[in-house]
């Protein structure tokens, strides 16, 4: 007979049948299925499916299934997105103000010069995936490979070049050259990269020596803006003078040519007046003496006319008053 123990409790625990245990294990094992049999691929990723570790195709955006329990497995690569690999400095945030670092990255940006100077050259490179399949399988740890790549490229062109052209006139044509080399590298290695544009973000020379490259840009700048000037006191000058020039030529040739033709129309009226004379020499006389009184007499103010037989002349008519004028 048991006694009563007021101060202790007694709990049954239901026994379970191994037919129940059974039953629980396979509701789980459905519940891990399903959950791990659907998938979703973002709007713009592709989803790569693989069977035991291999490829066996590829899903677009959307919901989909696989095979459940790890069987399957799904790979998302980003195919619409622009990616970017950035060199000597990182964003720390994106924003309206963005913010970057390069504490820590300064052996990717200190490159060597063709002329053995050294700058500090900050780049970025924008990407794309193109074939997700290539990106993922045909080359081993594919995003720190492009970074090498893009690396040893921009060490090769530099360093192909002096420290006055990589710091000024030549970043526009290295970023283009970078380009392109590793767009071909890209495509011998089969990475499915597609290389979309690479910026020189910031190339200055190291700090102990920038000083000194700063008086010889102020310098530079300094020629080039009396250069421009000069060339364009040169542009309002030259042109005047060579218009002044021009105007005199002009107005010499046609000087020439007026006292030319008119230097022939005298001899060919002397010609005319002398053939005239010589065919008729009184009527000629008598004419160039009329002329010439024609072109005289209107010059002079008092005309008197009287006969050659005349002894003595009386004041009979007063030309001036006649004219409305006042004697002298």
């Amino acid at each position: 007979m048991k006694r009563f123990d007021p101060g202790r409790t007694e709990i049954s625990i239901p026994q379970i049948s191994a037919g129940g245990l059974k039953r629980i294990g396979l509701v789980l094992l459905a519940v891990v299925a399903v959950l791990t049999s659907a998938y979703t691929v973002g709007p713009e990723e592709t989803g790569l499916v693989l069977r035991f570790g291999k490829y066996v195709r590829a899903t677009d955006p959307g919901l989909h299934f696989k095979m459940p329990l790890g069987v399957e497995m799904v790979r998302k690569v980003p195919v619409q997105r622009q990616l970017k690999a950035e060199f000597g400095f990182r964003t720390v945030r994106s924003d309206v103000q963005t913010q970057y670092s390069s504490r820590g990255y300064a052996e990717e940006a200190n490159i060597l010069t063709g002329d053995l100077n050294a700058a500090v050259v900050e780049w970025v490179v924008q990407f794309r995936v193109v074939d997700p399949y290539k990106y993922l399988f045909r080359v081993r740890n594919v995003e720190e490979t492009f970074r090498d790549m893009s690396e040893a490229l921009m060490r090769q062109v530099v360093g192909d070049r002096t420290v006055n052209e990589v710091l000024t006139v030549g970043r526009a044509e290295i970023a283009l050259e970078v380009e392109r080399s590793l767009q071909a590298l890209c495509d011998q290695y089969e990475t499915g990269i597609k290389v979309e544009q690479v910026v020189l973000q910031d190339v200055n020379p190291p700090d102990p020596v920038k000083p000194s490259f700063n008086e010889v840009n102020e310098a530079q700048q300094e020629k080039s803006k009396l250069i421009n000037q000069a060339q364009s006191e040169y542009n309002q000058v030259i042109p005047r003078a060579r218009g002044e020039a021009l105007q005199t030529i002009q107005e010499a040739e046609g000087y020439a040519l007026e006292r030319v033709n008119r230097a022939r129309g005298d001899s060919a009226l002397f010609v005319a007046v002398y053939e005239a004379y010589r065919r008729a020499p009184e009527v000629t006389r008598r004419r160039l003496y009329l002329e010439m009184l024609a072109q005289v007499l209107p010059n002079v103010e008092r005309k008197i006319v009287v006969d050659k037989d005349l002894r003595s002349v009386l004041p009979l008519l007063d030309l001036s008053k006649v004219r409305g004028g006042t004697s002298k």
